[in-house]
């Protein structure tokens, strides 16, 4: 597992020439508006997928090179959702892919729940009443 540290970056860190095709990579570092990690010649280059529109456009890795025209909105695939319902495609083979990830929380409740009923199927865990 890999651990995760947002940056204060307001300038690419990581350049296209170290990415290859074929290669993925989670940009969740920029977390706001302002702030960027990757070379814009990354995005334009790769598959980008985002989890919301207005997020990611507004605080995410995209929006610095949008907002500078460095990326135009056609450079972005589509949403995680449409990949998730199979209404865009996700990973190629000699594609280099971006999940632009600025967290949401539905996204966060989804997983709770699978956490949450994976434990009760095991066994794992306390139960306890948060109001009682």
């Amino acid at each position: 597992m890999r651990a995760h540290w947002p940056t204060p970056a307001s300038a690419p860190v990581v350049q296209r020439g170290w990415v290859r095709p074929g290669a993925h990579i989670n940009a969740m570092g920029a977390d706001a508006p302002g702030k960027q990690e990757l070379d814009p010649g990354i995005l334009r280059d790769a598959r980008v997928i985002i989890d919301d529109w207005h997020q990611a456009t507004e605080s995410g890795e995209v929006n610095v090179p949008l907002h500078a025209g460095a990326l135009r909105r056609e450079h972005i695939h589509g949403t995680l959702g449409e990949v998730v319902a199979g209404k865009s495609s996700g990973r190629g083979e000699a594609v280099i892919t971006v999940f632009d990830s600025t967290g949401l929380a539905i996204q966060d409740v989804a997983l709770a729940r699978v956490i949450y009923a994976a434990a009760r199927e095991r066994g794992a865990g306390t139960a306890f009443d948060f109001f009682g």
